[in-house]
């Protein structure tokens, strides 16, 4: 899996991220802190990983910054975007199997590597449910992105 990875900030959870994703075999392409040059403010760098998700140029992408609500917000401005901010394992699973989520959001501040491995590994081990409500839901949010940018937004 091709995943997109944004920090604005080159902290140690972050270089273990990009390691741990490559561990697990995923192709990893990283921006803001995480690329010299890249932009680092975390509204920039999350909407460049969001945006590579929206056009399918990645699967998935993760984004932070230090709490992750910056990060989770200016991805999910982004039509077709589905980000979540997950500081545990029952969350994340919850975002893809709910929510169908193809984005995770994580805290620097609050993230440790052992928290990071529970939560990555409950991200991949879901997908999303059939459940009709979930469906419509997400159907919902997909049609809120159509109205706001006058077409079709949502590609999953």
């Amino acid at each position: 899996m091709r995943i997109s990875v944004s920090s604005d900030m080159d902290e140690p959870v972050a270089r273990f991220l990009l390691a741990e994703l490559r561990g697990r075999g995923h192709e990893v392409v990283a921006h803001g802190a995480l690329r010299p040059g890249d932009d680092t403010r975390w509204a920039a760098c999350s909407a460049v990983a969001a945006r590579e998700v929206a056009t399918g140029t990645s699967d998935q992408a993760v984004v932070c910054c230090w709490t992750g609500t910056g990060a989770s917000i200016a991805a999910n401005k982004v039509p077709g975007v589905r980000a979540a901010l997950c500081t545990d394992a029952y969350t994340a699973d919850g975002a893809r199997r709910w929510n169908d989520a193809n984005v995770l959001a994580l805290s620097l501040r609050l993230t440790s590597q052992p928290l990071l491995r529970e939560i990555l590994d409950a991200w991949f081990a879901a997908e999303a449910g059939e459940d009709a409500d979930d469906r419509e839901n997400v159907a919902h949010v997909g049609q809120l992105d159509a109205d706001r940018t006058g077409g079709t937004a949502d590609r999953g």
